[in-house]
């Protein structure tokens, strides 16, 4: 098999490495099944940014790339959402592979923010101000007719916290325009980060009936036909009232 034709799975580029003959490679910030994240700097401005580097694979004719960079323009008023920047390539092993540079956001993912909580969890009262934060910044992408699609722990970015959170969404899914089924999709993985930052299945059984009311047990069918929007979700968590935090 020629060398351009294999299929690369991994670029595992090393800190110092230049891109583009613009970028030098800080460190990898992630990977997925589009490709790898890595923290840049510009070698002429010495400014931070980000770059995914899409697997060419899961990128033909950049058609991938292009969505993502259409959505992100088109989510540009939205504070949840990274700020694109422009699209570059350089030559990897033969091939020629294309990069998205966006916006550096300061913060830690969920999954490692968690980590630093008593237990590795979030208190109830924690836990529906992150929600909240979370629903406000999906609704206002809702509302320009564009979705998430795979919102987890692992692409949150927690950048500030206190009475609220100050949150960034990563790695945005492509299933073509947006439809009724991608916005129940969004709420109902919502809600599957508002139970997993509180423990989980570990400690639902002892979460309070308020948090039980949110997460129905995790049933989709439950949850789509409780919270028909974001805007419900929102609207629930700001008129609720406890009992128990």
């Amino acid at each position: 098999m020629a060398r351009n034709s294999c299929r690369i799975e991994r670029f595992r580029l090393k800190p110092g490495e230049t891109i583009a003959g613009k970028y030098k490679i800080i460190e990898l910030l992630g990977a997925g099944w589009e490709g790898e994240v890595y923290l840049v700097k510009e070698l002429r401005t010495n400014v931070a940014r980000t770059a995914k580097l899409f697997f060419p694979h899961r990128n033909p004719a950049d058609r991938t790339l292009k969505a993502y960079a259409r959505k992100l323009h088109t989510l540009r008023q939205c504070p949840i959402v990274i700020q694109y920047h422009t699209l570059d390539d350089f030559e990897f092993k033969g091939r020629r592979i294309s990069a998205l540079i966006s916006e550096y956001v300061e913060g830690e993912l969920l999954s490692f923010f968690l980590k630093h909580q008593k237990g590795g969890k979030m208190s109830p009262f924690q836990g529906i101000h992150l929600l909240h934060s979370l629903t406000r910044g999906i609704e206002s992408i809702h509302a320009a007719k564009e979705y998430h699609g795979d919102l987890h722990l692992q692409n949150i970015i927690v950048q500030r916290f206190g009475l609220g959170f100050e949150l960034k969404v990563l790695d945005m899914f492509h299933w073509g325009a947006a439809s009724r089924e991608n916005y129940q999709h969004d709420i109902c993985d919502l809600i599957r980060v508002f139970y997993d930052v509180l423990g989980g299945a570990k400690t639902y059984s002892r979460q309070p009936q308020e948090v039980k009311a949110i997460c129905c047990g995790l049933k989709r069918s439950l949850i789509t036909k409780k919270f028909r929007n974001a805007s419900q979700l929102r609207n629930h968590i700001e008129t609720m009232e406890w009992s128990k935090c």
